[in-house]
């Protein structure tokens, strides 16, 4: 591919709808890739070679589009860079040879139906990620749908996870002649789901209750058996892990899996993997992970899962530091200026945190909090375990 690749963003109203810089681009080009939708919304004043995409598009893309002499066309839903093929085009072939005319989002098409600010509105997508990721325990959100079938699987999760009274919008076409509006309860919908849902939608919900929290969560907050980091401590060692975005964190000895789902909530992108090796408490990580709405990867014992599953940028180990090379196996899987943070609440634990401080330096630390409660008529305090923790870079 010699020329440019023009990346034009077109609505539900088709060639109607589209600016005059972008209908000439289109009736100028020779060839114009896109979906089979997208393509079918082109009018006979559209000459060029339309070529769909194939299935899957991403590992071929560039290799299709090095096979054209000259400009490539691209017709895309709306703003391309929105979720869009705009923006892995630009990072396949540099932004000084792409092209982007982008149409009207549905997002924004969605909030003025809605009158919903737009800056004010999260915007999800679902085309690749699971349902469950669009969870929310408040606010406003323009979920971007799969197919058809992601309004009744959302409503479903959120009637599931004590959000079914959430304000739920279907807008299907959007722009376009066909355009049509649904709203619910989420409990309604997922109790009565529509069986003639298009493809081609958004679902605009507002999460309720709204319980949103942005410090560090209470412990009540997650399902447990007592094999939590609690909320004092987990504000620490969140403070140690030091999350930047999208960073994944290896949780080790997860448990509960709250120090993954805290480290997911922190920053834009952040991911994480819990290493549990006990069964209820895989299946109960997997349950706070849904109720939240982020993406923990639930493994089974560390170290042996550790080949499975993608580098980390950080690790946490809250558990089984007491088991004989997990240690090293977690320094050893470490990157060059990767974090390392232990806690440890046993004098063995500690002993294998001293050795590794004395290995690879770092910084050591030690807390320990008190509450306050009833001493019959009065109030005295309670101390909990201490803990103590290990933070190191690797050089």
């Amino acid at each position: 591919m010699s020329g440019r690749i023009v990346v034009v963003g077109i609505g539900a109203d088709g060639m109607a709808g589209l600016g005059q810089v972008s209908a000439g681009e289109l009736q100028g080009a020779a060839v114009v890739f896109g979906s089979d939708r997208q393509l079918a919304l082109l009018d006979e004043s559209v000459s060029a070679q339309r070529r769909p995409w194939p299935s899957p598009m991403l590992p071929a893309l560039k290799g299709l589009l090095d096979e054209v002499a000259g400009d490539v066309h691209v017709v895309a839903s709306g703003d391309p860079l929105m979720h869009g093929v705009g923006a892995t085009l630009i990072r396949l072939f540099g932004p000084e040879r792409v092209t982007v005319l982008p149409h009207v989002s549905s997002v924004t098409l969605a909030c003025a139906r809605l009158g919903w600010p737009v800056q004010d509105t999260e915007v999800i997508s679902l085309v690749t990620a699971e349902p469950h990721t669009a969870v929310r325990r408040g606010g406003r959100a323009v979920v971007l749908s799969r197919d058809g079938s992601s309004p009744a699987e959302l409503a479903a999760l959120l009637a599931g996870t004590g959000r079914g009274d959430s304000e739920f919008t279907v807008l299907e076409q959007l722009g376009g002649p066909d355009e049509r509006r649904r709203t619910a309860t989420a409990a309604q919908w997922a109790a009565r789901p529509p069986g003639d849902v298009g493809d081609l939608n958004v679902v605009a919900v507002r999460y309720l209750p709204d319980h949103r929290r942005f410090a560090t969560l209470p412990d009540d907050a997650f399902a447990h058996d007592g094999q939590l980091t609690k909320q004092a401590m987990r504000a620490v060692t969140l403070a140690a892990l030091a999350p930047r975005p999208g960073e994944l964190l290896w949780d080790v000895g997860s448990g509960s899996g709250s120090i993954a789902i805290e480290w997911c909530r922190a920053g834009t992108g952040c991911r994480a993997v819990a290493f549990e090796r006990d069964t209820q408490r895989r299946a109960r990580i997997t349950e706070n992970a849904r109720a939240f709405g982020v993406g923990v990867d639930v493994h089974f014992d560390a170290p042996a899962a550790f080949d499975n599953v993608a580098a980390p940028a950080v690790i946490f180990i809250g558990g089984g530091l007491t088991q004989p090379g997990l240690l090293d196996a977690c320094w050893e899987r470490l990157p060059i200026g990767g974090r390392l943070v232990a806690n440890a609440v046993t004098v063995e634990s500690e002993a294998a945190i001293a050795q590794g401080y004395s290995r690879h330096g770092g910084e050591l630390r030690r807390f320990q909090h008190y509450r306050g409660e009833a001493v019959g008529a009065f109030t005295g305090w309670r101390p909990a375990m201490p803990v103590t923790q290990w933070l190191v870079t690797k050089s």
